[in-house]
């Protein structure tokens, strides 16, 4: 018997054509949620685009829905839990666009190096300014490429058949797949001093939000071009006018901002700015893909298949699941703690499962981890499906050891992070489905991260010093949620964590770091949920 498939929202013929060979296949646009919940009990499946919103009212009526399909990237217009509850798979099509991105961000470039829409505007008005525009050459200059997930990779492949060379910033990518790409490994200081092209294609995430301010922006040389096709918010739009009014830069395309449509006009207005409408998906190959990829996803899932983009959990066994699924929220917040507390390029991951952990197959678990460590990093969308597949792409390195003792706790998960610049470990237990931080690079400690945000600060064991980072705090207006301390010995070297519920800024990091016997200070957000 075929399946039977709904399309709310209108895709792309070839996709469509797919379905009809293999399913009953009905496409009825327009619906509001009181038609669904009457129609949908007939469908194992919904395809939908972003104009549907698929409700836990509606899910709830899908007696039979086994797959929940979205095609493009965003998810926000179905509600994920009630699909995950009712084991109901949620499929989206994240890499159907990654071309077009990739070609957008280029074509930007090389609309800057050449001052195109300036001198066909000047055309158009019937004028013939030849002497005008004086433009430059992109090979052999250097591009600056910040994030080097798929987007990021494909402009590196044509900006190598362009002869420019390429530096490269993205702690989780291996040596080996960025020397294969031609792409010279550095940290993002090197990138704004050396660059005559910088492009960025990373996620927009609490710490990566104004990556670019006019701090950075100051680093660069007055002939840097900056291009975002990525995600609105990157770049401070407020620091790139001013850098670009006062020659800071000698120009910037963008294609994505804060507020869309902008009510940016200063900035659109600048005659070195060249921007765009969010077109870096506006392809007719790429909605085909999308279609076709998406449509893929639901057929893979309908014949018992785990579909590469699922965007929730996964089937596991009851006596597993117990067991197992408090802890993906513990190993993805482990796995977001110790990205940003590392230093240095990535040369390998230990997951240890300690205790009842290690009686089951852990690699849910290893793909929990993976989310966390790997979105903060990822232009693509990370979920425990995915997770491996990018990893592997990236060439990171995974090992895991169970060991089927733990001291104190049933079950204990660590992670050993190693890099370029050392060592970094974190372990937590969950209990009673909240997470506990029980151990942070050797110091023993107890704390549950419920907080937004969180300092982790190495310091000698004096008196004092706890008080001295509180009047800190307090001056800045940064309230204290709760704060614990891990320590091998009295007056040793000690590890302080302090909840906060405010985002702290640089100025904050610094003035504490200069507090008598205050080792180091790292902010880190999480996606408290």
């Amino acid at each position: 018997m075929k399946p039977k498939i709904l399309i709310s929202d209108r895709i792309n013929d070839k996709g469509i054509e797919i379905l009809n060979k293999i399913s009953d296949t009905d496409i009825i646009t327009g619906l509001n949620e009181e038609d669904l919940i009457k129609k949908i009990p007939a469908y194992d499946a919904l395809i939908v685009r972003s104009e549907t919103k698929v409700t836990k009212a509606i899910i709830d009526a899908g007696s039979n829905l086994k797959v929940i399909g979205r095609a493009g990237v965003g998810v926000d217009n179905i509600d994920i839990q009630s699909a995950t509850s009712k084991g109901i798979a949620v499929v989206n099509s994240p890499t159907g666009n990654t071309i077009a991105a990739a070609e957008h961000a280029f074509a930007l470039m090389l609309s800057l190096s050449r001052r195109i829409p300036e001198a066909n505007q000047t055309m158009k008005e019937g004028k013939w300014n030849r002497s005008s525009f004086m433009g430059a050459q992109i090979q052999d200059k250097t591009l600056g490429v910040i994030g080097l997930g798929k987007v990021g990779v494909e402009v590196v492949k044509r900006a190598n058949a362009f002869g420019m060379k390429i530096l490269g910033y993205d702690p989780y990518i291996s040596n080996e797949l960025a020397n294969s790409l031609s792409v010279n490994l550095v940290e993002l200081d090197e990138i704004y001093k050396n660059s005559d092209f910088i492009t960025l294609h990373i996620p927009l995430l609490e710490s990566t939000k104004g990556l670019i301010g006019l701090n950075e922006l100051k680093k660069m040389k007055p002939t840097t071009q900056i291009i975002n096709a990525a995600r609105g918010g990157l770049i401070d739009e407020d620091a790139l006018y001013e850098a670009l009014a006062n020659n800071i830069i000698s120009g910037a395309a963008v294609d994505v901002f804060v507020d869309e449509p902008t009510q940016n006009q200063k900035l659109v207005d600048l005659p070195n700015l060249v921007s765009t409408p969010h077109l870096g998906a506006s392809t007719s190959e790429a909605q085909v893909e999308v279609a076709l990829e998406v449509v893929q996803e639901v057929l893979d899932v309908l014949d018992g298949k785990f579909a590469k983009s699922t965007v929730n959990l996964p089937f596991l066994p009851d006596e597993a699941q117990k067991v197992l699924t408090p802890y993906f929220k513990t190993a993805e917040l482990l796995g977001e703690i110790i990205t940003q507390l590392s230093e240095g390029q990535f040369k390998s991951l230990k997951i240890i499962y300690n205790g009842d952990l290690s009686q089951y197959d852990t690699n849910t678990l290893k793909s929990s981890v993976l989310v966390g460590l790997l979105n903060a990093s990822s232009d693509e969308k990370v979920n425990i499906i995915s997770a491996p597949f990018i990893a592997q792409n990236r060439g990171l390195h995974i090992i895991e050891e169970k060991n089927p003792s733990s001291d104190l706790f049933s079950s204990v998960l660590s992670l050993e992070l190693t890099t370029e610049k050392g060592q970094f470990s974190i372990s937590g237990v969950n209990i009673e489905n909240e997470t506990h931080i029980v151990k942070v690079n050797d110091r023993s400690l107890d704390f549950t991260p419920y907080t937004p945000y969180l300092l982790f600060i190495e310091n000698l064991d004096r008196p004092g010093t706890i008080g001295k980072v509180g009047t800190v705090a307090g001056e800045y207006d940064i309230n204290i949620a709760f704060m614990t301390v891990g320590r091998n010995a009295p007056r040793d070297t000690a590890i302080m964590i302090v909840g906060i519920d405010d985002a702290p800024n640089t100025e904050v990091i610094e003035s504490m770091r200069k507090i008598k016997n205050i080792v180091s200070v790292k902010g880190v957000s999480l996606n408290i949920s």
